[in-house]
């Protein structure tokens, strides 16, 4: 679902030192891309799953949670239905 707002790549490298900051600057070169995952007051959407290193951030410190190069942040997408 965010593929479309990456220019369709699996993969996307970014720069910053907090999930935060790599959201703002995948943001910079695709411009929308954070509205997907970030409310208008900056959260987490409540149905954005955000993992570093295969851990959700919710337990961890949030969108301030710390990165370092080699991390691995993973986006899914809550899926809901019956």
């Amino acid at each position: 679902m965010l593929r479309p707002s990456v220019g369709g790549e699996r993969n996307v490298d970014a720069s910053g030192t907090t999930l935060r900051e790599l959201i703002r600057d995948v943001d910079a070169r695709h411009p929308g891309f954070a509205d997907r995952l970030l409310s208008a007051e900056g959260q987490q959407r409540p149905f954005v799953n955000l993992y570093v290193n295969d851990e959700d951030v919710r337990y961890l410190q949030g969108l301030d949670t710390p990165v370092e190069e080699a991390d691995v942040v993973l986006i899914l997408p809550a899926v809901a239905g019956g």
